[in-house]
């Protein structure tokens, strides 16, 4: 399950969001701590969406409704204001957002032009803009790929394409050694998605994958959600990571009732 990969994911990252230690020993650290774990935004959105294509729901309606229910989960502040305002126009954004939410549309959708629709329909609702909507279809995509049993190098190279390093600073071709001396903390889709494929692509298991996003100082949870999904789907499944059991910890039951259904 992408989704459930995803939600694990933010779960995982958010310890290290805003508050992770200069002197971290990622590489042997638990994988549980008591610096902030829980789960963020990622995972409500996230759910909210297959909420919305399991139950042929309005996407729009849905996210706000699962959304004001949890008001405190870390949205930025222009989409708090969309979710608990009455107006929910995209706003032009180009930020993660749209990408840390999509994980369900690859594992939903089965043809690929049906996919990548459906993850920018996703991502225009509020993050209108192409990077925003490029953003969650690449994130779709490669969750898709490794659904469908595509090499690493076949994904590697789709979102090369994507995101050429001539135009993109942190295209996946930058390697994590480059990144943990080099990546600065950033919001942007354009950042956000290659350099956590890039995780996705050093990584030899889900544990080896998280542990490579711990590794630098980043938008850790949502990392977590954008290529948590393609890592679980990769690598079918999460080795001797308990994730129900993460889950049943760390996320409100209703939420896990839209996960598990």
């Amino acid at each position: 399950m992408a989704i459930l990969g995803a939600v694990v994911g933010d779960i995982l990252g958010a310890q290290y969001e805003f508050d992770r230690p200069k002197d971290l020993d990622w590489g042997h650290v638990p994988l549980i701590s008591d610096h902030g774990v829980g789960y963020t935004d990622d995972s409500v959105m996230s759910l909210a969406i297959k909420k919305a294509l399991d139950e042929g729901a309005d996407l729009v309606e849905t996210m706000v409704e699962v959304g004001r229910e949890y008001p405190f989960c870390g949205y930025g502040g222009r989409f708090y204001y969309w979710i608990h305002e009455d107006d929910h126009s995209p706003y032009g954004s180009w930020g993660n957002g749209s990408a840390m939410r999509v994980a369900y549309v690859g594992e939903f959708c089965e043809n690929y032009d049906e996919m990548q629709a459906l993850a920018a329909q996703t991502a225009a609702v509020s993050h209108n803009h192409p990077e925003g909507i490029k953003g969650a279809v690449v994130t779709a995509t490669c969750i898709w790929m490794a659904k469908h049993r595509k090499s690493k190098e076949e994904i590697y190279d789709y979102v090369l394409q994507e995101y050429p390093p001539e135009d993109y600073p942190y295209s996946i071709d930058k390697d994590l050694e480059y990144l943990r001396k080099h990546y600065k903390w950033t919001e942007k889709c354009c950042d956000t998605v290659p350099a956590a494929m890039r995780c996705f692509y050093e990584s030899t298991d889900y544990e080896s994958f998280i542990r490579n996003v711990f590794s630098f100082e980043c938008d850790s949870d949502t990392f977590g959600a954008i290529a948590g999904g393609v890592a679980e789907e990769y690598y079918g499944g999460f080795g001797k990571i308990d994730a129900e059991g993460i889950v049943k910890e760390y996320l409100p039951k209703e939420l896990q009732e839209i996960l598990f259904r």
